[in-house]
């Protein structure tokens, strides 16, 4: 966890994340992140992990604007709490072009960021009984 303080570090020294909070969050939350020399910082975290982390760190909470919240209306007193809630708005299931911005600039901050996964539309359906009767 603390290479992925590190690098959160390095994203925000680096400005990286500003107007692109939701491409940062789905690099933390969905992708595979490497070091250049193939060391694996985190497979994906949970949004647990990812709050805890953003807590951590002391993301600026002003950051959830860009995700059309406001953030007098998020959990004030719990840090944890409100990023979990603003990760839950931030509608990660559409947000893979957005992490794919971050893709070149953290290549040349010498981190590998994976392909994000495979929508639910794109795999299989379930089998199971039909809703017909």
């Amino acid at each position: 966890m603390d290479r992925l303080r590190e690098f959160l570090e390095t994203v925000r020294r680096q400005g990286l994340a500003r107007g692109n909070l939701r491409g940062l969050l789905h690099v933390l939350i969905g992708r595979r992140l490497s070091a250049a020399g193939g060391e694996v910082l985190s497979t994906g975290l949970s949004w647990r992990e990812a709050a805890a982390l953003l807590k951590r760190v002391r993301w600026d909470r002003e950051a959830v604007r860009e995700l059309d919240l406001e953030p007098a209306k998020l959990p004030p007193r719990d840090r944890q709490k409100y990023w979990y809630a603003a990760i839950a708005a931030a509608d990660l299931g559409a947000a893979a072009d957005f992490g794919d911005r971050l893709i070149g600039p953290l290549g040349k901050l010498g981190y590998v960021v994976g392909p994000a996964p495979k929508s639910s539309t794109d795999s299989p359906q379930p089998r199971g009984r039909s809703s017909r009767h």
